[in-house]
């Protein structure tokens, strides 16, 4: 089996392909449009992408392509704890450094990190945290990277000080996306999204008693502009439970009634989170 990632090696996302499959061929792209794409052109059988931060919020270009422009179904995810490690190369200290690089959301997630150590360093966004030692290396000015402890070990980078991430709980949640879901497997997940065509008192309260009326536990809610006018949104929902439970389909079926737009992302085992 092959599966794609958001590269280059060292990357967090590589580090979610191996936690998901590790005897997998892993195939790295440059973005995640690319990832994606490689499924639905058959150059791999599935990919892995994240879709969520416990710190940053949801990953919007991944929702966004789920919503808008794939036909591909989410069937697992994977949670990833993410702990930063500020780089360096040899001979160089502290308070040379100039620049610091990585990719935003990571800088993001060390800002009070930075703002104490390198008060007057320039942070500069790279591709991912990966590339961002790279960027390092090749840098004209004296220079830190922020990633992790398996891009260290694969450029030969030093690391400098660990864990450096402001907020210790840091968690990326990677969904897997292939061209069909998973079977159930009595402990599962279902992510949908859904909009309506007209605005009007308690709407989405319906749509959402179609859960609360079968307790059906809904583990999250979020929106995203429906990209047509402005103050209209898609809502998406991850619940307990698979499609093909009858319960659960019976909702799926109440909510479809309600909805203009409305798509199952997938259904597939919940994550437990790695070590």
């Amino acid at each position: 089996m092959r599966l794609a990632y958001l590269g280059p090696e060292g990357t967090y996302s590589e580090q979610a392909a191996i936690d998901y499959a590790a005897d997998f061929v892993r195939v790295p792209y440059s973005g995640i449009p690319a990832v994606v794409r490689a499924v639905e052109l058959g150059e791999v059988e599935e990919a892995i992408v994240p879709i969520e931060n416990s710190l940053e919020g949801v990953v919007t270009f991944t929702v966004d392509l789920l919503i808008h422009e794939s036909p591909l179904k989410i069937r697992g995810e994977v949670i990833v704890p993410i702990h930063h490690q500020l780089l360096m190369n040899p001979g160089v200290g502290m308070e040379e450094i100039r620049v610091v690089y990585s990719h935003p959301q990571a800088i993001a997630q060390c800002r009070g990190y930075l703002s104490r150590n390198l008060p007057n360093a320039e942070h500069v966004a790279a591709l991912s945290t990966a590339s961002a030692v790279e960027d390092m290396n090749s840098s004209r000015y004296p220079a830190a990277a922020i990633s992790s402890r398996r891009a260290a070990e694969l450029f030969h980078a030093r690391i400098v000080e660990s864990n450096i991430e402001d907020v210790r709980n840091n968690l990326t949640r990677f969904v897997v996306l292939a061209a069909g879901d998973s079977e159930r497997t009595g402990d599962d997940k279902t992510s949908i999204c859904f909009d309506f065509s007209h605005d009007a008192p308690g709407t989405l309260y319906g749509a959402l008693g179609e859960l609360a009326t079968r307790g059906i536990n809904m583990i999250k809610i979020e929106s995203r502009p429906d990209r047509r006018s402005l103050g209209k949104y898609v809502f998406l929902i991850d619940m307990d439970g698979h499609r093909d439970d009858p319960v659960v389909s019976d909702a799926l079926d109440g909510v479809r009634r309600r909805a203009s737009l409305f798509k199952i992302f997938g259904s597939y085992p919940k994550a437990r989170i790695s070590e």
